[in-house]
């Protein structure tokens, strides 16, 4: 392959649109070519091993409340002077 200096980095693309490509004939774009393949096999390579930054937590989330009862654990005893526990049934003798 033959590189050229005087060729730009980047060309427009052959397909008709407005984007433009790495130009391989330039030895920067080609580099560029080479970095992006090595770049998205590494990336490919680490996200199929869950490593990296695709790795999973080390902590586990915390669990939700299994029912809503676990909630009165933590809550104060009531102070309103009234007593606390079954009401009694002072009506029967």
């Amino acid at each position: 392959m033959r590189f050229d200096d005087n060729e730009p980095i980047f060309k427009r693309s052959e397909w008709g649109t407005n984007r433009y490509q790495y130009n391989p004939q330039n030895p920067i774009g080609f580099a560029l070519i080479i970095i992006t393949i090595v770049f998205v096999g590494v990336m490919l390579l680490l996200m199929y091993n869950h490593a990296g930054p695709f790795a999973y937590p080390t902590d586990p989330a915390p669990a939700p409340l299994s029912t809503p009862t676990d909630m009165w654990r933590y809550t104060p005893p009531p102070d309103d002077g009234l007593p606390s526990g079954p009401p009694s049934n002072s009506l029967t003798p």
